[in-house]
């Protein structure tokens, strides 16, 4: 089977990890990550940020590593029956982005070609701001999520840190904790069979 074609959404402060674990996981078992950005093109820096929680009534923010840009968002745009499946990776990155409406018509042309969605943390803000996406779904996201997912039409399924939801051709989990299994479902859902010999 070649490998996929994936689109990952991101902003400024989108979780580290939740972007560097996931390209190079898929990257390892042989499919394509276009990491993209609003009005940043291939080699540009995308500032990243960690979230932990640490005893504090919400997660604590850090600055993470830089990522630099692999794919022009307007290439990327252009370009969108060549993917397979649409990332929406967490952090503060969704917030904003959301509101772009550049990127809802890629959320949009996702959900209506039917195609693989993968939401985690706050990525599901993107989601959300896009009518019918998550209406009738079972989604996990960060519990500061809830009451938007609802407001939506979907259900909020409240998971364990360490697991992911799986809900047709749509993956969800709470955050960077999960995404072992996180990972684990994008690839069923994408088609990869891991086979140890």
């Amino acid at each position: 089977m070649p490998g996929k074609k994936i689109l990952m959404l991101t902003g400024d402060f989108t979780e580290e990890y939740e972007i560097f674990v996931f390209q190079q996981a898929m990257e390892a078992v042989g499919h394509t990550v276009h990491v993209i950005c609003p009005d940043k093109k291939a080699g540009d820096i995308l500032k990243t940020s960690l979230h932990d929680f640490e005893g504090d009534q919400t997660y604590t923010e850090k600055p993470g590593h830089h990522f630099i840009i692999n794919k022009t968002f307007s290439e990327a745009e252009a370009q969108l029956d060549r993917y397979d499946a649409v990332y929406a990776a967490g952090g503060r990155g969704p917030e904003y982005i959301r509101t772009d409406k550049r990127v809802q018509a890629i959320v949009r042309h996702f959900h209506e070609a039917q195609k693989p969605i993968f939401t985690i943390c706050h990525g599901v803000q993107i989601l959300i701001a896009v009518d019918g996406v998550v209406r009738g779904k079972k989604v996990a996201a960060l519990g500061a999520c809830e009451p938007e997912v609802i407001l939506a039409g979907g259900t909020y399924i409240d998971l364990s840190p360490t697991d992911a939801y799986v809900d047709g051709t749509m993956v969800s989990a709470k955050g960077w904790t999960a995404l072992a299994a996180f990972i684990r479902e994008c690839l069923k859902v994408l088609g990869t069979e891991i086979r140890h010999t």
